[in-house]
Formats: structure tokens, C-alpha cells, sequence
């Protein structure tokens, strides 16, 4: 079933890039060299496990995953405490050839790849990045097994109908796969940086969080919470203008943008959704989860810091603490150059409030 779905997936998407964009022969020379890629990676895969042992005798334990929506914050976040060697995270590049083998080859010609990356259609005020950024481990689950919420976001919310149900976790789990990949990929970074433990980041957690915790008994969670009129608005922008510099996003005629901005607004609010009632409901463990409010971040980090801090029982260095002290300097007086208007998406204030009035009464009440 699964493998039928797949085709699908991969005819669903040429076709709805083909009558959305007009475009019929790049997304067959694209596909073509997702496949050459994937082969490549599955014989590098194998290789890594002949040359680490290790990765056949160790398991992964105590990883560190930040959770949260885009735009809440989680990039900051994820690449601060990975730069401040608090644990390891992959790089883009290393996320789309994450075996180890291959990467020695790879490496060397990085500067290349960089002029067909696809990181190069992204807004650097809405979300800088390049192949040697920090970045999501969502991203290596699309480039996997081409599925997953990219797919759905950037991709298939333009098909006819709403192909949702496809990627929700409730009605298709994909879960067990995907969590024996990412210990796979995050076993190989940790190898690859000789750090523990790892930090992870992925925004499609928050649909299937208690499943992770079960499957990962010692992980723990830093969850990013920020106002979602400003979140979802912006997590707008971030994908949209990805998707003009590719596409031409703004040039399609009105009825198939909104119907687009529609379903990726009500896609983002179901993640908030579903991370909420899982976490009012109790069926995610309370004590492994640590709540980091996006304002507070910004105009408190000396104490969120502390918090994490204690939260995952890390000791800072005297070092540690006074670059605290300057980065919290610096996030007081950011002024972030990403704009965007609500009325561009079809929103107001009021409709999100009104969507979202569950995350104001759990996490921004005061």
C-alpha cells in the first residue's frame, strides 16, 4: 500500500507542478536526479555501516529535539545551541547526503552544490540559509522518501482536491519509519561530529509528539511557542517566497493562491492544534517537555538559557554564561528586516485569535 501511495505521491506532485506552474520537463530532470541521489546515498548508507561498527552496537539515547511551528524561533534556537557545542546537529548538505562515506567525497565540492541547492530560493530576511546552515530534520525526511509535511506545504496544497489525510498521521502513521531514519542520520552526525547528545529539530513533531517520547524513553523536547499572528503570517511569507523566487508564486491567478494560502494556514494551525491537546490531555509527559515562549526568548534570554540549562542538565562554562550575556544584549535590540502583510494572506488579527484561542489560554496567558 505504502509503495503504491508513494507513486502517487511522486506522480501527484508532477502533475500539480505541471498544471499549477506550466512547467512539465524541469520536474522530470529533477526527479531523475532524486532517484541517481537516493541510489547513491543507499550504497553509502550500507558502506557507512561496514566502516562504523558502531553504528551497528550503539543506540541512540538522550537526544534533544526543538518543536514548534516556523517562525517561532526553533532555527535560532536549534543553531545557537549546536554552535555553543551544547550537542551536535547536521548541516543541510549533510541532511540530503547524510551517509558518512559519501560526505568525505562531498565535501570538498560543497561551493558547487551551493549554485543548485535549493536553499538558494529563500528569503534571507525571512529564513537565511545555504547547504552548510544548520537546519530542520524535516528536510532529510522529504529527500528520503519524498513525503512528509514539506511535501504537502510546498507541493501538494496546490493539487485539486486536499490531500491533507495523505500526510496526518492519525489516518496514515509513517511514524515508525520515520523515527528509525532519523536515528539513523542523527547516530551518523553524532559519529561524524564526536559530540553528544544530539539536537534535533523538526516542526512536524508537534503532530505525533507522544508516539516520538515512546519510541525515544529519554528524549526531552523544548517546545517554541510564539503569537500566532505574528507565527502564522510569517510562516506564510517564509513559504510563499520560496515558492515565488522558484515558481512565480504571486504571477498564479488569484483563486489557486488563495485556495494554497488557505489550506497552508489551516495546516499550520492543526500542528499548534494537535501539539496543544496532546499536552493538555497528558499524553505527553509534562517533565520532558520545556516551554520557550518566543517573546521571552527575545527580551529574557539570560533566563530561558537557564532554564534549558537545567532542563537538560547541562553545565555552562564561564565562557558559556558571557556569551549569554552579549547574545541576550543583541536579541533585546533585534529588529528582525522580515515583513509581511495580513492582508496579502486573507487574514486578519481577529480570525486568528479567534482560531488559535487555545494557545493564547494555554501559553500566553499572562
Amino acid at each position: 500500500m505504502d509503495k503504491s501511495l508513494k507513486n502517487n505521491r511522486t506522480i501527484k506532485a508532477y502533475l500539480t507542478i505541471g498544471h499549477t506552474f506550466g512547467t512539465w520537463i524541469g520536474p522530470i530532470v529533477t526527479g531523475l536526479l532524486l532517484f541517481f541521489m537516493r541510489q547513491l546515498i543507499t550504497i553509502g548508507l550500507a558502506l557507512d555501516k561496514v566502516f562504523y561498527s558502531s553504528l551497528k552496537k550503539e543506540k541512540l539515547t538522550d537526544p534533544i529535539v526543538i518543536v514548534g511551528n516556523p517562525r517561532s524561533g526553533t532555527t535560532f534556537l536549534h543553531r545557537y545551541l549546536i554552535n555553543m557545542e551544547l550537542g551536535s546537529g547536521a548541516q543541510l548538505w549533510q541532511l540530503i547526503y547524510p551517509s558518512i562515506i559519501l560526505q568525505k567525497f562531498i565535501r570538498p565540492i560543497l561551493p558547487l552544490l551551493e549554485l543548485i541547492s535549493p536553499a538558494r530560493h529563500h528569503s534571507t530576511d525571512a529564513h537565511q540559509t545555504s547547504l552548510r546552515s544548520i537546519e530542520t530534520d524535516d528536510v532529510s525526511l522529504f529527500f528520503r522518501y519524498f513525503d512528509g509535511f514539506f511535501l504537502y506545504g510546498f507541493l501538494l496544497s496546490f493539487a485539486d482536491e486536499d490531500l491533507f489525510d495523505w500526510f496526518d498521521p492519525k489516518l496514515r502513521n509513517t511514524s515508525q519509519r520515520d523515527f528509525r531514519w532519523l536515528e539513523a542520520i542523527w547516530m551518523r552526525t553524532i559519529i561524524s561530529s564526536k559530540k553528544e547528545p544530539i539536537i534535533g529539530k523538526l516542526f512536524s513533531l508537534s503532530t505525533n509528539l507522544p508516539a516520538f517520547m515512546e519510541r525515544f524513553p529519554d528524549s526531552k523536547i523544548i517546545y517554541m511557542v510564539r503569537d500566532p499572528v505574528n507565527v502564522l503570517p510569517s510562516g506564510l511569507s517564509l513559504v510563499t517566497g520560496v515558492l515565488d523566487k522558484r515558481f512565480g508564486f504571486w504571477s498564479l491567478p488569484k483563486n489557486k493562491r488563495d485556495q494554497y494560502i488557505d489550506r497552508l494556514y489551516t495546516a499550520l494551525v492543526e500542528l499548534l492544534k494537535r501539539f496543544h491537546d496532546d499536552y493538555v490531555s497528558g499524553r505527553i509527559e509534562r517533565s520532558r517537555v520545556f516551554i520557550v515562549r518566543y517573546d521571552r526568548m527575545m527580551d529574557n534570554f539570560e533566563d530561558v538559557m537557564s532554564g534549558i540549562f537545567k532542563f537538560t542538565g547541562f553545565r555552562p562554562s564561564d565562557l558559556l554564561i558571557e556569551n549569554v550575556k552579549k547574545t541576550a544584549e543583541n536579541q533585546r535590540q533585534y529588529i528582525s528586516k522580515h515583513a509581511y502583510d495580513l492582508k496579502k494572506f486573507g487574514l486578519d488579527e481577529e480570525r486568528i485569535r479567534i482560531d488559535c484561542s487555545f494557545v493564547y489560554e494555554t501559553f500566553l496567558n499572562e
